[in-house]
């Protein structure tokens, strides 16, 4: 350990890893080092005991959940887009070869009290209760412009500047009602709040043109979403394992471990009697006290059920997003569910998860409209975490540490993260255009 290193990664979570890798492969030496004695820290899959441990002060689990070692119980659980930025990283890495991942069943919004299923083509569009008749013709017209619009292809644009009218502007010009603005918005743009509104139209024309690809990726998809058998934590220990490939050295268990500084400035690490010096040191929040702030609160839920989520047609997977408007908050809330049938849980179990963004002091008053939707459940357990963020960007400590996870239940925003982190560590953007999609196998 007493050596010198490019650079020395602290956590195991998988925005750590997935920077440990990124940097290895480009020939940095890293060392990359865990308090824990298991990877994936905030993003970590446990098993049943794990889970009682955290929760429960070891209580033992009860014989009817099935056996501790069919759980792989992810503590951020997040879905990824089949044609996302985490499947494109996956892609240039080469790490996908790690993983076997399970289309998602479906993707369902609330709207006035009932869960709906987002169309994922035509024939869903038509018989959608989400819009009337007439609705359903002027959307169309608006999606039609979605796909086609191109950036760099004026004739695409039909004399709108999305640059400068906004995302409220451009629905009023296609004349969409406020409910069907509420499922654009937040079930295919996946906007956590309603702020986009005020902002240009480009950003959110982008985001629901990534739906629709992500949704046109694989033939059959009934989502444009993506899930590895096993859960998120064979994420970061695929990383892990990229890393060792290019040469990176881990160390788990390790809970003495911290920052070293001289004049303000990281240059390594200290771990009992030895240190390590490197370039930068990179972590999450928990390593760098002083030096992140808390911007927010998320409450999540984890429920073990025996039955799928009523009114999502018996589906093994979904994701269910509550805008904000529908609910009577200020933030939207997210409902993930997973199953045995992604060796996530004992036979016919599934899981279910909500979270949002803490708006009051009453975490389970909160999720109350998405644990309304859950129906009966054998076990639940509910946790608050504080999502920290960075005073920093790192330039001048040394210092590049990832943000907290918020409540969504998709990897867009924590895959935006790990860009601007790696393109502040190394001054370049990640090329994200470089491979074919279709390397990418579903079950």
């Amino acid at each position: 350990m007493n050596e010198e290193y490019d650079a020395i990664v602290l956590g195991t979570g998988l925005k750590e890893c997935i920077i440990s890798g990124l940097l290895s492969v480009d020939k940095q030496k890293v060392l990359h080092i865990d308090r824990n004695n298991y990877y994936g820290g905030e993003s970590a899959s446990l098993s049943l005991i794990q889970l009682y441990e955290r929760f429960r002060g070891g209580e033992k689990p009860p014989e009817k959940l099935g056996p501790s070692r069919d759980y792989n119980v992810d503590m951020v659980p997040k879905f990824m887009m089949a044609n996302g930025k985490l499947v494109r990283v996956l892609l240039h890495t080469d790490v996908v070869k790690y993983l076997e991942f399970k289309a998602v069943d479906g993707s369902y919004v609330l709207q006035k009290g009932k869960v709906h299923k987002v169309p994922a083509n035509d024939a869903e569009a038509l018989v959608s209760p989400l819009m009337g008749i007439f609705e359903k013709r002027r959307a169309r017209n608006f999606f039609l412009y979605v796909q086609d619009f191109e950036e760099n292809d004026p004739k695409t644009h039909k004399g709108l500047d999305l640059n400068r009218m906004t995302m409220a502007e451009l629905y009023k010009h296609y004349d969409l009602t406020e409910d069907t603005q509420d499922f654009i918005g937040h079930a295919l743009a996946l906007h956590r709040d309603n702020s986009y509104l005020s902002q240009p139209a480009l950003p959110t024309v982008h985001k629901i043109k990534l739906y629709h690809e992500s949704l046109c990726r694989y033939d059959g998809l009934k989502s444009p979403y993506l899930y590895p058998r096993y859960g998120l934590g064979e994420l970061p220990q695929a990383f892990a394992r990229l890393s060792a490939v290019y040469g990176g050295t881990y160390m788990l268990n390790q809970p003495g471990v911290e920052v070293l500084y001289e004049n303000g400035v990281a240059v390594g690490i200290k771990n009992g009697a030895d240190v390590a010096r490197a370039k930068l040191v990179v972590g999450d929040p928990s390593y760098f006290p002083g030096k992140t702030r808390v911007v927010a609160k998320v409450v999540r839920a984890i429920a073990i059920m025996s039955h799928p989520i009523p009114n999502t047609d018996n589906a093994h997977s979904v994701q269910i997003i509550l805008p904000q408007k529908q609910t009577g908050r200020n933030s939207d809330m997210y409902v993930f569910c997973c199953s045995y049938a992604h060796s996530v849980a004992a036979k016919d179990k599934w899981l279910a998860f909500v979270s949002t963004t803490m708006e009051t002091s009453n975490p389970e008053v909160e999720l109350a409209a998405g644990l309304a939707l859950l129906g009966p459940v054998d076990e639940k357990f509910v946790e608050v975490r504080e999502i920290c963020e960075p005073v920093g960007d790192g330039s001048k400590d040394k210092c590049f540490i990832s943000k907290g996870y918020d409540a969504t239940t998709h990897f867009e925003t924590t895959v935006e993260d790990v860009l601007d982190m790696y393109h502040r560590i190394t001054g370049r953007d990640l090329d994200l255009t470089v491979k074919d999609l279709s390397q990418v196998e579903t079950a």
